[in-house]
Formats: structure tokens, sequence, C-alpha cells
């Protein structure tokens, strides 16, 4: 097995593995079950989506478009925080 995505979060490491396992590429997520002991740390480090040795050029690509979506998707969020906190009168 290897690691083909370190994850953020628990929810990015369950959209990986749903995306590669829509695409019939098997997956599995490794320590899960370890987020519930850093409390409410990020799971950085810990959560991580793995394949088999033979799957991992399949995933690649896969991979790098959810990597690439996510990114897009937390770049939009921090813009809007950014137009939220303009909006905010200063006293």
């Amino acid at each position: 097995m290897r690691i083909v995505y370190r994850a953020q979060n628990l929810f990015d490491a369950h959209l990986v593995k749903d995306a590669l396992e829509h695409a019939e590429v098997p997956a599995f997520i490794s320590g899960e079950y370890l987020t519930g002991g850093v409390g409410q740390l990020p799971a950085m480090d810990y959560v991580a989506v793995l394949v088999p040795d033979s799957s991992v050029e399949a995933a690649e690509p896969i991979v790098r478009e959810i990597e690439d979506a996510l990114a897009e998707a937390r770049l939009a969020i921090r813009e809007l925080d950014d137009d939220q906190d303009s909006l905010v009168p200063v006293t």
C-alpha cells in the first residue's frame, strides 16, 4: 500500500477515497480513528488515503483533480471571508 493523499481533515480524506472508489481504484483511509485522540487539533499527518502499489498510477490523476478542486474551494472561502470582513463597520 502507498500513500497517495495526506488529508487536512477527515472530510477531505473521504472525498478522495470516494472519488477513487468511484473510478474503481481500491482505497483505504489510514488514521481515521486517530482523529478522536487529537481532539480539536488538525488531523494533518494523521489521516492519509492509501491505495495498493499496483493502483498508484491510476490514482494520481484523480487525487490531483480533487486536490485542485479543494484548493480552489478553500481560496473562494477565504476570499468570501475577506469580503465579509470588509463589510463590517469599524467602530
